[in-house]
């Protein structure tokens, strides 16, 4: 066994220090994440670095057919055992394919926590992988894509990030513009050795363990060791996000009764000095019925029922990626009305602006932190987007010494009209400068 205690001392956590994590890494990188709680049950959520992003050029669906191929069978048992194993220790199971990487998470009452995971080594480091089974998940793959198109907002959410976030031509990735269930034409190029390679991507490298239960530390470290260390190196690679900004779309769509509308424009990146004033300023923005957008939008011109802007990061990067459904007639005044209120972003918020969002982030802060799933996910991600666990101490005291002029002057540097790329899908075309 071989632990780098490169973040904190295997110490035991003082009753003042509960809310703290204790971070250490694995022999061949797995930086595992623990945080204590006294309560009977446990939660992890382990975050591998590949992505449906990563899948490779030709090849779109490679790590969503595979992540589906892991769970159907491992070390000797079937699918069906397998499963029968997960719901004999009574777990909740979640996670899947996103576009930078494969989550696996768990929770469970805390006597399990060992069996789940061993289960879950089981299914990275000695899956059976059944060719037999690749048919049947290919085709659900392609029944996916089917239902992609029978919802207008995962289409027009797919086609932005193409044409917003293109691959480099040298990039041996397929990047940002497909979904997890990939492509009819790259489902078509799915092979058992293909997706057998994909597998060597699963590993150590650049992954993150979040883990929260009732353990002393070096029980916590003792177990995940155990199960978690052999797991071979993997590969650790981020895809560029080459934004580009200008972008101009028309998705035809004779037969809609909805114009959707997709703005997307460059933001502030996870470590960037300026996030905590961003995600203020995007709680003024769309945070609740009395933001800004929601006001402008649905309750003063009822223009659309549902509009929204949400802070997305790829690459490492933050962008702003903002949406509106409007009927066909009125979605050239619900562009314009959208346009005008990320305009006037870099005039500041008022004082009862700032304060209603920096309340809502502080209740989203301090809420997050009750459930234990909520809790190991959220701490995989702040090691995984901020290179470390944030204390929650610490963030209610950054959002305590926020000021309104901090932000403002943020916002004054900050224009996100000046970027913009739009996308849209409806019966027409929606004029624009």
């Amino acid at each position: 066994m071989s632990v780098r205690p490169t973040d904190a001392p295997g110490v035991p956590l003082s009753a003042s220090a509960l809310s703290e994590a204790t971070v250490w890494t694995l022999s061949r990188g797995l930086r595992v994440a623990f945080e204590r709680r006294r309560t009977p049950g446990f939660a992890f959520d382990l975050r591998l670095p590949t992505g449906s992003a990563h899948d490779p050029i030709g090849c779109q669906g490679t790590t969503g057919v595979l992540e589906e191929w892991l769970f159907k069978g491992a070390a000797g048992r079937d699918a069906r055992a397998l499963q029968d194993a997960f719901d004999d220790l009574g777990v909740r199971r979640g996670g899947g394919v996103g576009l930078e990487a494969t989550r696996i998470s768990l929770s469970g009452l805390a006597g399990d926590l060992d069996a789940a995971l061993a289960l879950t080594a089981d299914v990275l480091s000695r899956p059976t992988l059944p060719t037999g089974e690749l048919p049947v998940l290919t085709d659900l793959a392609r029944q996916d894509l089917e239902a992609l198109q029978d919802s207008p907002t995962d289409r027009l959410a797919v086609t932005s990030r193409a044409l917003a976030f293109p691959p480099p031509p040298d990039s041996p990735f397929a990047g940002f513009g497909h979904p997890a269930s990939g492509t009819t034409a790259g489902l078509s190029m799915l092979t058992s050795g293909g997706l057998s390679n994909h597998l060597g991507r699963l590993g150590q490298a650049g992954s993150v363990l979040g883990l929260v239960a009732d353990l002393e530390p070096e029980q916590a470290l003792e177990l995940v060791t155990a199960r978690l260390d052999d797991l071979r190196p993997g590969a650790n690679e981020i895809v560029p996000a080459a934004y580009v900004s200008g972008v101009r779309a028309w998705l035809p769509d004779a037969g809609a009764e909805q114009t959707h509308l997709s703005l997307t424009a460059p933001g502030v990146s996870p470590r960037d000095p300026d996030w905590l004033p961003w995600q203020v300023a995007l709680g003024a923005l769309s945070g609740g019925s009395a933001s800004r957008l929601f006001h402008a939008v649905r309750e003063e011109r009822g223009l659309a029922y549902a509009v929204s802007a949400s802070p997305v990061i790829l690459g490492g990067r933050g962008f702003l990626a903002t949406y509106a459904g409007s009927t066909p007639d009125r979605a050239p005044e619900t562009l314009d009305v959208m346009i005008a209120e990320l305009a006037r972003l870099p005039r500041g918020l008022t004082a009862a602006e700032f304060g209603r969002a920096r309340s809502g982030l502080h209740a989203s802060v301090t809420f997050g932190a009750e459930g234990l799933r909520a809790r190991a996910g959220a701490i995989t991600r702040d090691i995984a987007l901020f290179g470390r666990v944030r204390p929650l101490t610490e963030l209610r005291a950054q959002l305590a010494a926020l000021t309104l002029d901090a932000v403002n002057s943020f916002l004054a540097g900050y224009d996100p009209v000046r970027d913009l790329s739009l996308v849209t899908l409806g019966p027409q075309e929606i004029p624009h400068a």
